[in-house]
């Protein structure tokens, strides 16, 4: 499944087998039954009240005489507690506890068995007392209402010092928050009533606090009931009533997210909607699904977790929907599931609460679970689903999970290598290659996300099955201070870029392809701009293999890395140039060493992926060393080397990224070798196969002068670049290169040649035959390489002169003549 939960707590192990043992203890010394006593058939009325906020568990039981009993476990020492007893028959309905565990706030509801009422307050629903526990045994009446009340206690962050006073927040069902300072014994009279309108208060340790902002939001809180979130369990409401009621929940995370789910009140379970403010973005989402096989008195009601990146929303038995919270623009990032699926059927069917820390509450069985995405159950589904919506959802889950990176991408590359034509609505090779970069430098510096591409797809308009969606602006919210640290400052950042970006500041290459295409157009007519700039842009690429082969010390299977190929390498130091001025712009403060370090680790990522999807292919079809060689035949398992090669060009082009040195001229020996000529021509021609002068070179050398071979040999002579031509030519000894050779000298001789008067009469003693068309242009030539070699000595072209194209036109004549 895609969501393992793991047990941190349950009632059953670390809690009963405590309290046995206490009860022991106590009927060894004679005691009788205490405080700590419970019997078998009492483990009904063991349940957990409230997790703290630090994870401490409080819990409650009756004892034998009917006394309720609060206890609290220590998720720190794995250690159970006693802390206090009410020798009353009382039902708890909220309790905390201080941080220094001595002061108890609860809330109780009083008994009504055999038409009585507790003393202590006559004609009050509900109790609300605050006891110390230490150091004197002392209660004292907080609130005595005939409406429920939710209490907690604020705990200090753990880097902050302790608060001068405890502060506790009563919550009522009708809708207001009190605060008290304990020690004053003072009201603090604060009160937050808030309908439609989200407001966030940050408390402090002096006593002050904050209002940070408030934001309209487009729901609407009847008076019907709602489902307050993080202040305990209430077993006592009605759960099929409870299901029905609006769910509110918000929820935060490091990066500076703030997300408000909103499920409104139910009245038939045919149909759902839920909502998800996005506030850090400024958008909302509304769902709407429609549910089969539904129970006339269904009880659970939608479940909201917080997955850190993600927001999971749960219905047991029906769906499973997680939301992308970093990336919300476009609904192929979120993953939804329905009907018989392995990750629906192992979660509880029970209703959930979602805690802080991706904590998950069973409120039925009293099981504490850390809420985990599974990498494992993520991969299977990646490779059984059929939708590319999924595909690319489960995708990026499975990559955000941060665990076991190196194992969890060899698994995808493996996969990949073997459904390399899986998806049909984007390109899973390029989707892998843009969302693994992305991922492996996201924790390195903040606000990263908004400066590099996540995804290679910029817009969906596929529906997604079961489920329809509505999206709306809404408004972001106003800041009230204007000072921020930790959370306040990465959500402002948030709120800054999304008033602010546009267009995104993402990052693409299309400077540095028209800087790539300069350089290149410079190369050919050999005219280049200064020596040191170029320089500079090779020593980048220099520095990024370096780093490549730095993260990699076992030898690669394919020979990657190991060649000059000058374009691959102008084209990488070009995009660190360009990535690196792109961080500098936005991201202020950051060190320049720091930012340089991030963008070679970022293409070297890139490139390395690239490799090692290829080594995955390489290594799958058993290919050996002799493949590099153009005089082997080619075979099945070449072919399909061949082809994942080609899928990678063409995932690489479309980007304009960087390939691995060594790559082009490894894809034309393979199509050499597995293509038909015909077909090795237009996939020249069509920029499919780049002639690399390695490849090239290897070739002249390997193949003999067949007449097959030497078709092949000329129609890719004839295609190289003009410089990288006339070398190979004189690599190959045979009259079509003597040919080119000479016609390549001619037109150089002749590109500024101006006739001038001659005498008519020829030397014809200088001259091996009597044939004056060819005896007039040869003395044109060597009176031109004359002038040339008194005006400019040092110019020399490989012993190419006159004689040597007499001889050459010759050879060629009388090959065409047949003699």
């Amino acid at each position: 499944m895609a969501l393992s939960l793991v047990a941190d707590f349950e009632l059953g192990k670390d809690v009963l087998p405590w309290l046995r043992a206490q009860r022991a203890v106590s009927e060894a010394r004679g005691a009788g039954s205490g405080g700590a006593d419970v019997l078998e058939n009492d483990y009904e009325s063991l349940r957990v009240l409230n997790i703290e906020r630090n994870g401490n568990v409080i819990y409650t039981y009756k004892d034998d005489k009917g006394n309720v009993v609060f206890g609290l476990y220590d998720c720190q020492t794995r250690q159970n507690e006693l802390l206090y007893a009410f020798e009353k028959d009382l039902e708890v309905f909220s309790c905390s506890v201080n941080s220094e565990r001595t002061l108890l706030a609860a809330s109780l509801i009083q008994s009504t068995k055999e038409g009585k009422r507790n003393e202590l307050q006559p004609g009050s629903k509900c109790l609300t007392l605050l006891v110390e526990i230490h150091p004197v045994n002392n209660v004292k009446v907080l609130k005595a209402v005939d409406s429920y009340i939710w209490v907690q206690f604020l705990y200090p962050h753990v880097e902050s010092h302790p608060l001068p006073e405890n502060h506790l927040l009563l919550i009522s069902e009708e809708k207001y928050i009190e605060k008290f300072r304990v020690h004053v014994a003072q009201e603090d009279g604060n009160r937050v009533k808030s309908k439609s309108i989200l407001k966030c208060i940050q408390f402090y340790a002096d006593e002050s606090y904050n209002l940070m902002f408030e934001v309209p939001l487009d729901i609407s809180l009847s008076n019907s009931g709602f489902k307050l979130v993080n202040f305990g369990c209430d077993y006592h409401q009605d759960r099929e009533k409870l299901s029905k009621h609006l769910s509110l929940c918000v929820f935060t995370n490091h990066t500076g997210s703030l997300c408000v789910c909103y499920s409104p009140k139910c009245a038939a379970w045919e149909q759902i909607t839920y909502s998800v403010f996005y506030i850090h973005k400024g958008h909302s989402k509304t769902f709407t699904t429609s549910l089969k096989n539904v129970d006339s008195h269904m009880t659970k009601g939608i479940t909201f977790l917080n997955l850190d990146y993600y927001v999971a929303v749960y219905l047991p038995g029906h769906f499973f929907h997680l939301l992308n919270v970093q990336h919300s623009d476009l609904i192929c990032h979120n993953l939804f599931l329905t009907g018989n699926n392995e990750m629906i059927d192992m979660l509880p069917h029970s209703p959930l609460q979602s805690l802080s820390g991706s904590l998950v509450l069973d409120c039925c069985s009293g099981k504490l679970y850390r809420a985990m995405l599974s990498q494992s159950s993520l991969l299977r589904l990646l490779q059984n689903t059929r939708l590319d919506c999924e595909k690319m959802a489960t995708l990026h889950c499975a990559l955000s999970c941060g665990q076991g990176a190196q194992f969890l991408e060899g698994q995808i590359i493996q996969w990949i290598s073997e459904n390399v034509s899986a998806c049909h609505s984007f390109d899973l090779i390029q989707e892998f290659i843009i969302a693994s970069s992305y991922w492996s430098v996201y924790s390195e510096i903040s606000n990263v996300d908004k400066l590099l591409p996540h995804s290679s797809v910029l817009t969906w308009n596929t529906e997604i099955p079961g489920i329809t969606l509505v999206t709306e602006d809404t408004a972001l919210p106003r800041m009230k201070v204007h000072s921020f640290k930790g959370y306040w400052e990465k959500l402002n950042s948030n709120l800054e870029y999304v008033k602010y970006a546009k267009p995104h500041f993402h990052y693409n290459n299309s400077v540095v392809r028209r800087e790539w295409q300069n350089l290149i157009s410079e190369e050919k007519t050999g005219k280049r701009r200064s020596t040191a700039y170029v320089r500079n842009i090779l020593d980048n690429a220099i520095k990024v293999i370096s780093n490549l082969e730095a993260r990699n010390l076992e030898p690669r299977l394919t020979p990657l890395l190991q060649e000059e190929d000058s374009h691959q390498r102008l084209l990488m130091g070009l995009m660190v140039s360009e990535l690196k001025d792109h961080f500098l712009r936005h991201l202020q403060g950051v060190e320049k060493k720091k930012i340089e370090q991030m963008v070679l680790d970022y293409i070297s990522k890139l490139l390395d992926l690239i490799c090692h999807i290829l080594e995955a292919s390489w290594r799958k079809h058993k290919l050996h060393s002799w493949v590099l060689h153009f005089n082997s035949r080619g075979s099945a398992a070449e072919f399909a080397v061949f082809h994942i090669m080609t899928r990678i060009l063409e995932a690489t082009n479309s980007l304009f990224l960087p390939l691995p040195p060594g790559f082009h001229t490894l894809h034309t020996i393979l199509g050499v070798h597995c293509l038909p000529l015909h077909n090795l021509l237009h996939c020249i021609d069509s920029g499919v196969l780049l002639l690399t002068e390695t490849a090239v070179t290897r070739l002249m050398k390997d193949l003999d002068n067949t007449e097959k071979n030497e078709k092949l040999k000329f129609s890719i002579i004839v295609r190289l670049p003009p410089l990288i031509g006339q070398k190979i030519c004189r690599l190959w000894d045979h009259p079509m290169s003597s040919n080119i050779i000479s016609r390549n000298h001619v037109m150089r001789l002749l590109q500024n040649y101006k006739k001038q008067p001659r005498n008519s009469m020829i030397d014809k003693s200088s001259f091996s035959l009597e044939f004056l068309p060819l005896n007039y242009f040869i003395e044109i030539l060597t009176d031109i390489e004359s002038t040339n070699q008194a005006l400019y000595p040092v110019e020399r072209h490989d012993n190419v002169d006159a004689e040597f194209v007499e001889e050459a036109a010759l050879k060629h004549t009388t090959m065409l003549l047949g003699l």
